[in-house]
């Protein structure tokens, strides 16, 4: 049978490790996600500076996106090769209502993100927020899918994108300290804001599905690769600098509000928000869990074995360089469940020879 993916000769084999990480049937096992040098983004690089920028052609995009998946189509790892809609990832939604977006593009990743200034720094106007998203945004957004959507046929995948919701919402709107002073002055504005960002997401992520395939009935994602079902991508970076009374109070109904509309979630989580690892690894519907790495932290993978302890079986993804991972690899002292997302592998043929060891491995 011929790959669903020309990216991705191996997608079946792929599929059904991913499987087994993400239905938490894998506890003695590890995978992983090689991360080889490239042309195409050394090439962007040249091309675009790091910095603010205007609004991205969309076509453009795609190309880059076709030309450096299609790198990895000799590459034999745990990876689904996906396109991001970084343009769309945070500014989408305070651009939906009225906000100013900006573009900021980071020539190491090639990617070109978005965000807002606050829209009601203030705190004042929550009733003037449009009943209905702002049509330029909305066709810009699906207009975009569509182009992304004819590209990728039959080559690559693209990946869910990040919700906006509950007091990342807020932020776009306030600003963070305004938000965290509304939290006690008017919480009762929160609480609105915080509906209004459900609807307002559950709209988005619901366009998203009905013009982007599911792979063989799956998400895909560049954080967790591919998942079963319709799977949203979820933050609660807002409650890394609270405690976990706050995220209690404030943050675990609405990720489980939205989580129960979709097959489910995953979400990040950053090196100041580990206090939290008890409280977001109960949520309901979260399917897995990425651990970013902040300066003044412990990188993640250096304290897995802890953070196992603290999480128990749900699936994580952590980064790591390829020299340390391959040392632990080696060592046989990889803890299982998790995907490794393994930085500077010096050529393909290392990282095929890497990945051999890495299915065969069992803890």
């Amino acid at each position: 049978m011929s790959s669903p993916l020309l990216y991705c000769p191996h997608v079946e084999d792929v599929l059904g490790r991913l499987h087994l990480l993400y239905e938490q049937r894998a506890q003695d096992r590890i995978f992983a996600v090689m991360s080889l040098p490239s042309a195409t983004l050394r090439e962007f690089a040249a091309q675009h500076p790091a910095g603010f920028c205007e609004y991205p052609d969309p076509c453009e995009r795609a190309r880059f996106w076709d030309a450096y998946l299609a790198e990895h189509t000799p590459l034999y790892d745990d990876a689904i090769p996906s396109a991001y809609l970084s343009e769309m990832d945070q500014g989408l939604y305070g651009g939906l209502v009225g906000g100013d977006v900006r573009f900021l593009c980071d020539p190491d990743t090639g990617w070109i993100s978005s965000m807002v200034a606050p829209i009601l720094p203030s705190g004042q106007g929550l009733e003037r927020l449009p009943a209905e998203p702002d049509p330029l945004w909305m066709s810009r957004y699906q207009r975009q899918m569509e182009i992304f959507v004819r590209a990728a046929q039959g080559k690559f995948a693209i990946s869910h994108f990040i919700l906006i919701d509950s007091l990342n919402f807020a932020f776009e709107l306030f600003g963070a300290t305004r938000t965290y002073e509304l939290l006690l002055e008017r919480p009762e504005l929160i609480a609105q804001v915080i509906d209004y960002a459900f609807e307002l997401n559950v709209t988005v992520q619901e366009a998203f599905f009905r013009q982007v395939p599911l792979l063989e009935g799956g998400t895909c994602s560049t954080m967790a690769q591919w998942l079963p079902g319709r799977i949203v991508s979820e933050s609660v970076d807002p409650f890394h600098m609270t405690s976990v009374a706050y995220f209690e109070r404030w943050g675990r109904e609405p990720v489980e509000r939205i989580l129960a509309c979709f097959d489910g979630g995953v979400l990040h989580i950053h090196g100041n928000g580990r206090h939290l690892l008890e409280a977001v690894s109960t949520i309901r519907g979260l399917k897995a869990l990425y651990l970013g790495d902040d300066r003044g932290f412990p990188l993640a993978f250096d304290v897995l074995k802890e953070i196992k302890q603290r999480t128990g079986d749900l699936p994580l993804v952590v980064t790591v360089d390829y020299g340390r991972f391959s040392e632990a690899l080696r060592q046989h002292r990889l803890s299982g469940g998790v995907l490794y997302m393994v930085k500077e592998v010096p050529s393909l043929d290392e990282a095929n020879r890497c990945m051999d060891l890495v299915r065969a491995y069992r803890v």
